[in-house]
């Protein structure tokens, strides 16, 4: 009971920011959800931009929490400096994934080509002509005339050139296949 005497104003303030922030939530989510269904995006892909949303906000609402209680700037400031110092480290190390999945969320929002469509990659080593099977967050799952299957990294298709051969070959493709 003493508990609550204490930190009663806190508290208060700890429902405010839950409930502006799961309000804040839900409306970012019926956003995406109405973007990603309006562009013809699956279901998988709007489902883990999703996820990425909520993330975000609860470390905001983490950070928010630690002022409410008390927390000083300059006490979060050597947290996070020595949390960003470690992960900086790590992260360097894994540079690569970082890179694919934030290309994986540019490209949800801003890619042309969908599930589907038959597409050319104009990679002057490796040049190919698939269907898009699969958009995942790291890479696309590509389907070669030949029924092989390739994984394309994410970054890579936002930095080669890429021609739409052909809307929706999938429908006309999977028998032949």
């Amino acid at each position: 009971m003493l508990f609550f005497e204490t930190y009663s104003t806190e508290l208060k303030i700890t429902g405010i920011v839950i409930l502006v922030l799961f309000i804040i939530r839900y409306l970012v989510h019926v956003t995406v959800t109405k973007i990603g269904k309006k562009s013809g995006i699956n279901d998988a892909r709007i489902r883990l931009i999703r996820r990425y949303i909520t993330a975000t906000l609860l470390l905001i609402a983490l950070v928010i929490e630690a002022f409410v209680f008390g927390a000083q700037f300059h006490d979060l400031a050597v947290v996070f400096s020595s949390v960003f110092a470690v992960l900086g480290i790590a992260l360097f190390a894994i540079w690569s994934i970082l890179s694919n999945v934030t290309s994986g969320i540019i490209m949800f929002f801003n890619f042309p080509y969908k599930v589907g469509d038959k597409i050319e990659i104009h990679d002057k080593d490796f040049p190919i002509k698939a269907i898009i099977e699969d958009i995942r967050a790291f890479q696309l799952i590509l389907r070669l005339d030949n029924g092989d299957l390739v994984t394309y990294p994410n970054n890579l298709m936002l930095q080669k050139g890429v021609t739409l051969i052909e809307k929706d070959a999938i429908d006309e493709g999977s028998d032949a296949i």
